[in-house]
């Protein structure tokens, strides 16, 4: 699931920063659309206010007379050259006026009035086809009202209207996105939640943990086929394993009968050698088919919330095995810290795990040493021996059915699996120490 994290993007951020961008340009169409708008009714010589007025705003003095003035300055002459039509007449609050071009005779009468005017869009007159604006602008000699015109064909009124309207799509996305992005993670995550809830319990179900399903109830409709369909899997896998289980499990119990005939005939047999062999081998079969069927049994152990003591349980099968044990050239040995030791589980479960572990120190440490069983007041049993030890890279493999770490080896395969199986069913570990003095592997509940 880690892995999947990293390479898979966040559905929240997705969604963030794709709503951030879609209403960034719906903000701008609105915004655009509106100046487009405004461009149809508003005055055509809009585009040219700004820089009419910042320049009279910095050519604008008074003469040594005292009268206004409008100095010829760098922007002034830039603006006279690239407008040859411009015309322009400058009025102070008071009624002194300048002017500079050819003002259309229409216009020539408003010329003692400008100062009157704050604000004016001229246009629609029947005797001239000029549009006039008047505007107003602050300069050295206090506030002027200027009354221009013949640029009705320069610059673009939509740009500029775009211009004076930034303070407000500006401020529109600096509140939407940041709320955005804080209200549209937590809302998506929201709707997700149930999924992440589902995921868990998906990443939680045991291969041999049947009759599970994801719940389907609160997953959005767009994700529960897949929910539906998982769950289907689930269904198909457990039927198919059920078959498989039964099999495996009808098998072993078939192979007892002719095993014990072939077992009956060879002790028929006269003693010698041939006799020895076939018992060994007759026997190994006998421990495989035993071993498969507790493989198979423990699947269906679901009662692990008995009452047990690990003491007790250890020192039995360490008495019962003990023979085995010792016919076979070891010293067995058992030690606990704790007169009882009570955990949760299942007895006989736990009692065939440590048999196994017993049972694999027996086929593996070549007939010499001492096996300690002991059990850990913190609810662990161990089991020690003094064999070659398993390398490294065999230490996690050896818990997989059927794998060997040295594939001529007499023991079945099953042991160490069962033991594991065990173990997982009562929610515990199992731990491997291993080194050239021996083998320790760990049962901890």
């Amino acid at each position: 699931m880690g892995i999947a994290a990293q390479s898979n993007p966040s559905l929240r951020w997705r969604l963030s920063w794709q709503l951030s961008l879609v209403i960034v340009v719906v903000v701008g169409a609105v915004i655009l659309g509106l100046c487009v708008w405004a461009a149809t009714i508003m005055s055509p010589n809009i585009a040219m206010e700004e820089t009419v007025g910042s320049a009279i705003a910095e050519s604008a003095v008074r003469d040594s007379r005292g009268n206004l003035a409008l100095q010829e300055t760098p922007r002034l002459r830039a603006l006279k050259e690239q407008n040859s039509a411009l015309w322009c007449v400058v009025a102070t609050t008071d009624g002194t006026s300048v002017s500079f071009g050819a003002i259309p005779p229409a216009y020539a009468e408003l010329v003692n009035f400008v100062h009157l005017f704050d604000d004016a869009d001229i246009r629609g007159s029947s005797a001239t086809n000029e549009v006039a604006t008047i505007d107003s602008a602050e300069t050295a000699v206090g506030t002027v009202r200027i009354l221009f015109g013949g640029v009705a064909d320069k610059g673009s009124p939509v740009l500029a209207l775009l211009a004076r309207a930034y303070p407000i799509y500006a401020s529109l996305l600096a509140v939407a996105l940041p709320a955005i992005f804080i209200a549209v993670p937590r809302i998506v995550g929201r709707a997700l939640g149930r999924i992440s809830d589902v995921a868990e319990k998906a990443a939680r179900i045991e291969p041999r943990q049947h009759g599970t399903r994801l719940p389907v109830d609160g997953i959005p409709k767009e994700v529960a086929p897949l929910v539906t369909a998982f769950n289907g899997a689930l269904e198909r896998l457990e039927n198919e394993a059920r078959k498989r289980q039964r099999f495996l499990i009808d098998a072993a119990h078939e192979l007892r009968t002719p095993i014990a005939i072939m077992q009956t005939r060879i002790d028929g047999m006269p003693d010698g050698q041939e006799r020895s062999r076939l018992l060994d081998d007759v026997a190994r079969l006998a421990d495989t088919a035993e071993q498969l069927l507790d493989f198979e049994r423990n699947d269906q152990v679901t009662d692990v919330d008995g009452s047990v003591d690990l003491v007790e349980i250890a020192q039995t099968v360490v008495a019962e095995i003990a023979p085995v044990a010792i016919a076979a050239g070891y010293q067995i040995s058992f030690q606990s810290d704790v007169e009882r030791l009570e955990r949760a589980g299942n007895a006989p479960a736990l009692a065939r795990a440590i048999t196994n572990l017993i049972r694999n120190a027996v086929d593996h440490c070549g007939g010499k040493g001492e096996i300690a069983v002991s059990v850990l007041s913190d609810g662990a049993v161990a089991v020690s021996d003094q064999g070659p030890g398993i390398p490294a890279e065999h230490q996690e493999l050896i818990f997989e059915p059927f794998y060997r770490v040295t594939p001529k080896s007499q023991g079945t395969g099953l042991g160490l699996s069962l033991v594991k199986q065990v173990v997982t069913n009562h929610g515990g570990r199992v731990l491997v120490q291993s080194g050239e003095q021996g083998t320790t592997i760990t049962i901890r509940l």
